[in-house]
C-alpha cells in the first residue's frame, strides 16, 4: 500500500511539473506572437484553467497506465514517458495561435527549427 501512495504522489507532482513547463511554453509563444486576447487575459486562463485541467488530464493518464502496465516497469516508464510528453505536445497543439503578424511562420523566433511546431492539420 505504501508502494502505491508513493506512486500516487509522483504521479501529481510529475503532472503539476509537466503543465507548469507547457503552460510556460504556450505562454511565451502567445506573449512573442501578440496573440490571444492581451497578456492579462492570456495569463489567467493560462493559470486558472489550463494548468489545473492539464494536470488533471496527465494524473489520470499516470493512473491509467500505471493500473494498465504496473507489472512490467521498463515498459510502464517508456510508455508513460511517451504518453505523458504526447499529451503536452496535444495541449500545446490546440492552443497554438498559428500565424499572426508577428509570427508569419507560425513560430516565434525562440522556437528551435529542427522541432515542428505544435499544430494539428
Amino acid at each position: 500500500m505504501e508502494n502505491r501512495r508513493l506512486h500516487g504522489c509522483l504521479g501529481l507532482v510529475v503532472a503539476v511539473l509537466l503543465a507548469m513547463l507547457t503552460t510556460m511554453v504556450l505562454g511565451r509563444a502567445l506573449n512573442a506572437c501578440d496573440a490571444g486576447v492581451n497578456n492579462a487575459a492570456n495569463s489567467t486562463f493560462l493559470l486558472y484553467f489550463f494548468i489545473p485541467a492539464l494536470s488533471a488530464v496527465l494524473l489520470m493518464a499516470w493512473v491509467l497506465l500505471g493500473a494498465l502496465l504496473g507489472g512490467r516497469p521498463f515498459l510502464h516508464a517508456v510508455v508513460l514517458g511517451a504518453a505523458l510528453l504526447a499529451l503536452c505536445w496535444c495541449a500545446l497543439a490546440f492552443f497554438w495561435s498559428g500565424v499572426t503578424p508577428n509570427c508569419p511562420g507560425g513560430t516565434p523566433g525562440w522556437w528551435p527549427h529542427l522541432l515542428p511546431a505544435p499544430a494539428f492539420p
